[in-house]
């Protein structure tokens, strides 16, 4: 029915920037072939079954495709179709959340209003009392911060002082942003995937004195702190639960026929194109 372009990752794939080292780890569950482009490749797919079910998988994008029944995910009631290819996003964002040891009343900066950055502020804004900030040097991402209810500011304007800092822009300058933007202790979770981009972390300055905490959140591995207890398959079905907030529609900024993708791609994956999620129809 629909996939989505996971933007910063499959721009990497597209440029042939997945490092030799990592290259296995990387690969999608549904992946034909090897890195570097052209590859099939992808991981946000809602499709119907033969039998008529709706579900999510993690699957490039493609007309068709058999898969195990373990590894598909049914959507739950109220959750739209098209919405749901944001799930891996979610989920991503949802692990993200649990690595970082966020709690009420904290005071969240996220740098890096992308697909990723959006859905980690709007999961943090709905922590009791949190004070949550989206941080981003494109001025249109304050009309999509608005529609999810987040607070926004350019990287000159941003709070500092913060409990937790979110990093999602995936640049260097973002980065030390972020490094600056943290209160005494506080902690600093990179979302950032660079590829082999080398980027210099200034952990001069005053992170060793105010003693910042930098962790790294990557979605293969369940966040340690729930890893007894949950499964992937738990942490997907939450993702698609969360979804149901009609708000986050305004991240699906493109639509795409499947047959025009070939030709759309180079524009899509351009650095620095405008927009959010670009959406698939089949």
């Amino acid at each position: 029915m629909w996939t989505a372009l996971s933007r910063g990752t499959e721009r990497l794939v597209f440029e042939g920037r997945v490092p030799e080292a990592v290259a296995e780890r990387m690969r999608a569950p549904g992946q034909d072939g090897d890195f570097s482009f052209p590859v099939k490749y992808g991981y946000c797919a809602v499709a119907e079954t033969e039998a008529g079910e709706r579900v999510f998988a993690l699957q490039p994008h493609q007309e068709a495709f058999n898969a195990r029944r373990d590894t598909l995910c049914p959507l739950p009631a109220g959750l739209p179709p098209r919405r749901a290819v944001l799930a891996a996003n979610m989920e991503t964002a949802l692990n993200a959340l649990w690595d970082s040891g966020a709690g009420p009343g904290d005071r969240i900066a996220v740098v890096g209003g992308g697909v990723v950055g959006l859905l980690v502020a709007h999961l943090c804004a709905g922590l009791p009392g949190a004070e949550v900030c989206l941080i981003d040097r494109d001025p249109a991402r304050a009309g999509t911060a608005r529609a999810l209810g987040l607070a926004f500011a350019l990287p000159e304007a941003a709070p500092d002082e913060a409990d937790l800092v979110v990093h999602a822009s995936a640049s260097a300058a973002g980065l030390a942003l972020a490094l600056s933007l943290a209160g005494e202790e506080g902690t600093i979770v990179e979302l950032s995937w660079y590829g082999t981009d080398a980027i210099a972390a200034p952990l001069g300055l005053a992170f060793h004195a105010r003693r910042l905490r930098l962790i790294a959140s990557q979605v293969g591995a369940v966040a340690a702190s729930r890893r007894p207890r949950w499964s992937h398959r738990r942490r997907l079905a939450k993702a698609l639960d969360l979804l149901r907030d009609d708000r986050l529609d305004a991240l699906l900024t493109e639509e795409v026929a499947f047959d025009d993708l070939p030709a759309a791609l180079p524009r899509l994956l351009k650095p620095g194109a405008p927009g959010l999620c670009t959406v698939i129809r089949y």
